[in-house]
Order: structure tokens, then sequence, then C-alpha cells
């Protein structure tokens, strides 16, 4: 709930407990004076003819209209003095039977409500009054349904918005299916407790923890709802008519025209941890240039979005299974495919070979570090050994990332996800400090002493990872979950789930280490460059140097930086490059630490012969 809310509903407390004191009878505190001045002018001219005769004498004296008592100070300011949305359940019951018949195609098809577009889920459970009956359902869906074929977007975004307030008021005592035209609603009052709730529906038939034959649209709602008895729960499945504007605006084709509305009345879902699954079936076919991606239609933006909804799509299935953590209007967008199926499986086949042959590289380059004291003398090898621990870590908890997705533990997916932010953000900052390193020997040179230099080091490299992550658990405690790897959210890992705070702290951040170490690297070639040895042949000097620059290439990570150029055209082929690369980075450092150990070797080696010629 947004805090301008919270903020409304105290004012409007505070009002009532004032008007309440002030009163020197026992009677409604919206009195005669209290009511909207302009209100007489605003109501139907016929009304007082058409509506009940015998409510007159019924009615609360103060009520007039059964209005909120502070509804003058609570309504939107842009309302220019319409009621609230959720007043139509407020009027007499056999009014809508009586007005004028022609005033209902005649009024703005926008103007049921006046609701504003963003206050889905901000509205006030306790504003709402009188629950409608079915037989309203039914006529305003018949309404819905010609505003849909014959007005605009516009048009029908209100009345839908409308339609599902209105759907959450009707008074249900069992699950009641409504089938009109294009639209098909389901009622269901659910019992206490709440055991969770599928549903089944075609265009003409829907049934609550029933199944029905070739249903076009299922749906699992968690026990996590724990709706009650006054809790009824809307499900409306919308088949666009067919038209030539895009439905709601959508930048590309809304999959057979169909939208899912799930809604519960009085509660506002969203951030659940047990998700909700809608699976439709899929009966038109897709070419291979598309693929499908699960989005919901955001009705304050008024967009589709993606936030918080996971596609679950395997090769050959023949439905399509959206998983969203709140509740809104679902649909299926067909959008341009980036890689097909078959580079996608290519590719993660690449991944994990080459993350798991890195993986034993380096335990292996570790341990050789631990039983090889001469190594572990030597401050750069203490270096290379910290980026190797990070790598380690880094496979460890990314291997394993997709198989802990597909299960339900949260727990444990945000345990694997944080980790595995961690361990990449500490590889960041180890190749990071592998170029300042290499800086201080080959650049300055001479002055280079920094006390406790390996603990500073140390601190930057582990600590600043710790704080990133830190900082990122205190601004969202569920920053870590379910996380999707690629635009249709085919691909699903435990990882950052929030795309401003993923791309922050991961891509800014490796983006500052690129520039730095590409810098370095530049410097570093032209040093390795002006080192001439005469004795020296071409042939030798050129591959002496071709393995240093490939070296610290590796070292510094500079491989990572084929991720800015995996778009367009070079999509496909910079991945490729990217995972084999990077996959294999840990395998490559194994290689380099192999080179270094026989230079420690033959390096001590020669010390030893010189030594015993002296002495000889």
């Amino acid at each position: 709930m947004k805090w301008w809310f919270l903020w409304w509903l105290l004012l409007s407390l505070v009002f009532h407990n004032i008007t309440c004191g002030s009163s020197q009878e026992n009677k409604n505190p919206c009195s005669q004076e209290n009511k909207n001045p302009g209100s007489q002018g605003n109501e139907d001219p016929g009304s007082q003819e058409n509506k009940n005769p015998g409510s007159k004498g019924n009615e609360d004296p103060g009520s007039r209209g059964n209005e909120d008592p502070g509804s003058r100070g609570n309504e939107d300011p842009c309302s220019r003095g319409n009621e609230d949305p959720g007043s139509r359940g407020n009027e007499d019951p056999g009014s809508r039977g009586n007005e004028d018949p022609g005033s209902r195609g005649n009024e703005d098809p926008g103007s049921r409500g006046n609701k504003d577009p963003g206050s889905r889920g901000n509205k006030d459970p306790g504003s709402r009054g009188k629950k409608s009956s079915k037989k309203d359902a039914r006529s305003f869906m018949e309404d819905v349904n010609s505003i849909m074929k014959n007005g605009t977007g516009h048009d029908s975004i209100e009345a839908i918005q409308s339609l599902e307030q209105l759907l959450e008021e009707t008074e249900v005592n069992e699950t009641v299916s409504m089938p009109v035209g294009n639209l098909m609603a389901l009622l269901h009052k659910p019992k206490y407790p709440f055991e969770g709730l599928e549903i089944h529906a075609t265009e003409t038939e829907a049934r609550s923890n029933q199944f029905v034959p070739n249903s076009k649209v299922s749906v699992r709602l968690p026990r996590e709802l724990d709706a009650g008895s006054d809790n009824t729960i809307v499900f409306c499945m919308i088949t666009w008519p067919q038209t030539n504007e895009t439905i709601f605006g959508a930048p590309d084709v809304l999959y057979e025209n169909r939208l899912v509305g799930l809604s519960v009345r009085h509660k506002n879902i969203s951030g659940l941890q047990e998700r909700v699954n809608i699976t439709m079936t899929l009966t038109t076919g897709i070419n291979e240039t598309q693929e499908l991606l699960c989005a919901y239609y955001d009705f304050s933006a008024k967009k589709y979005c993606t936030d918080g909804c996971l596609t679950t799509l395997e090769p050959g299935q023949s439905n399509i299974t959206c998983s969203c953590n709140h509740l809104t209007y679902f649909g299926v967008l067909m959008v341009p495919a980036n890689l097909s199926l078959e580079d996608q499986e290519i590719l993660t086949y690449i991944t994990q070979i080459g993350c798991s042959l890195s993986l034993i590289a380096l335990v292996i380059a570790l341990f050789l570090f631990m039983i090889n004291r001469n190594v572990r003398a030597d401050v750069s090898m203490k270096i290379h050994i910290n980026l190797v621990i990070a790598l380690i870590l880094l496979n460890i908890h990314f291997l394993p990332s997709k198989i802990v997705a597909e299960l339900s533990s949260t727990g444990l997916c945000f345990y694997v996800g944080l980790c595995t932010h961690y361990s990449l953000l500490a590889t960041f900052s180890w190749m990071a400090l592998e170029g300042f390193h290499i800086y201080l020997l080959l650049v300055r040179v001479f002055n280079i002493y920094v006390k406790r230099y390996l603990l500073k080091l140390a601190v930057v490299g582990w600590g600043i990872p710790a704080v990133i992550v830190s900082l990122v658990i205190i601004i969202d405690n569920r920053a870590y979950g379910h996380a999707s790897l690629d635009s249709s959210n085919s691909t699903v890992i435990c990882y950052i789930i929030d795309g401003t705070i993923k791309i922050a702290t991961t891509v800014g951040v490796f983006a500052l280490v690129f520039i730095f170490n590409v810098t370095l690297l530049g410097v570093t070639i032209r040093r390795v460059l002006s080192f001439r040895h005469t004795n020296e042949s071409n042939s030798a000097r050129a591959k002496r140097d071709i393995c240093t620059i490939m070296g610290l290439t590796t070292l510094l990570g500079i491989t990572w930086g084929l991720v800015f150029f995996s778009f367009g055209s070079l999509n496909a082929p910079g991945l490729y490059l990217f995972c084999i690369l990077n996959s294999l980075q840990g395998f490559f450092i194994f290689l380099w630490f192999l080179m270094s150990l026989r230079k420690n070797r033959d390096s001590a080696t020669n010390t030893g012969r010189e030594t015993r010629s002296t002495n000889s």
C-alpha cells in the first residue's frame, strides 16, 4: 500500500472523528450540511422519478446515497465531483433496472466509477458498500463486451477496471460461472481455511477445482492468498475480438488476443513467496523468429511489464506457464526471438562443461599452492590464489543455481543468489587488484613498498563485495530469489530479482573494473614490447609476448567485456565467445599458474647452480 494512501486514510479518520465529536444529535455525521453542494447538479436529472419509490422513506436521513462520511476530503483531486468508483454498490439495487434504458449506452465508456487507472490495489476495503447482484454483473459484462468491440482502447481499459471492481462486489454464495460474449468470469467464495484454488476455463465454461475438457487456461492460486469467506476470488478471461488496433498498446502481438485477470476482494496481492501459476494451452503455431513472453498490464503506467513474472516453456511443450508473484491481468506476448532454442541449449551445455572443468582445475591449483612452500612466499602468487578462491566460490554456487531455482525452497534460493552475487563481485575485485599489482610491478617499479600490502588488498578484495551485498539486503531483504537470464524468462537461476539493482551492482561494478583493467593492459603491453632481448630470436620473442599478453588478459578478466558487444547481429557470436572464454577462465588461470610454478622452479635451479659454481 502506498504511503499517500495511508496518509489519505489517516486524514479520513481524523475528519470523521471531528465531525462525530461536534454532532449534537444522534444522527449520521454526513448531514445535509456536509454533503457536496454541487452534488445535486451532478446527479441524473431523471433519477428522482426513476428511483425506487419506497426507498425514500427507508433511507437514513443523512445518508443521501450512502456516501463515505469523509468522502469530500478523500476523493481524487482529479475526479471533479464524480463519486468514488466503489459507490456503485451503494445505490439502491433496484434502481439499475428503473433507469433510462438508453442512458447506459450513451454514457462515457470510461466514466463508470471514474476510477484512477493507477489505483488498482490501492482501493480502501472499508469504502465498499452493498454488494451487486449477479444480474447487475451480467448486464455490465454485456456493456464491456460492446465497448471492446466498438470502443477505443482507452474506453476498454476504463471499462475493464470498473468491471473488475463490480465483480469483486457481486454477491455470491458459491462458485458462479458467467460467460458473456468475449468475457468468461468466475466468482469463487472461498471457505476458511483457504487451501489454495485451481481454476480451469474455456471461452464458454469455467470451473473451480474441477477439470474442464479442452481448457484454454488453468490457474493455480497458492494458500498464501489466505482468502476468507468475505474475500471473493475473481477470475476473468478476456478473448479480444479481431481488431486492427494493438491491445492496450501492446508493443508485440498478444497470443490469441487473450488476457487473464485475477483479483481478490478487499486484498491487494503482491510479493507472494509461493507464486501464482497461469498455464495457457498453445494451439497456434510459433515460428522460429518469435518467442513467448509472460507479461502483465500495468494500469498505472498503461503498458505491459514483466517484473515479478517468469516464463516456463520447454521445447515441444503444448502449454506455457506464467509464474507471477502478484495478481492483475496477465497475457503472453509474442516477441522477436534473440536466440533459437537450439542455440540456448548449446550455450547451456558449453557453460556447464566449461565451469565444471574450471572448478576442477582451480581446486588443483589451490592444492598445489598449499603444498609448495616457495610459491606461498611469492606475493604475486598470493594475489593469484585469492582470485582462484573467488572463482571457486563463484562456480560452486553458479553451477547448481538453475537446479535450486526449480525447487520450491525460497530460503535456499535466497542463499544461493546471495553467495553467487558476493563471489561474482569478489571475482571482479580481485581482477582489479591483479591490474593494480601489475601496475606497481611494471610501471612504477621503484618505491612500491606498501606496509601490510596483502592485508590491505584482502580488505578491499573481500570487504567491498561484502559491503555491496549488505546494502542490497538492507534496501530490499527480498532482493535475491528466482531471476531470469533472458528476456523470455525461460532460463531462471537464483540471483538478484530487481533489474535496477542487478544492473547497478553487477554491470555497473564490472564496467568500472573493465575500464580500469583495459587501461592497465594497454600500458602493460607497451611496457612488455619495450623489453627487448638481443640474444632472443624473433619467433621466441613473439611466442613469449603472446603468452604474456594472453595470461594478463585472463587474469584481468578482459574477456568478460564481450558482454558489451553481444547485441544485434553480433548477439549469437558474441554469446558463444563469452560463454566459451569466461566459463574456461578458471582453466586458463590454472595454466598460467603452472607456467608460474615452472618459472619459479627454473629460477630456483639456476640460482642453485650459480651458488654451487661460486662456492667451487
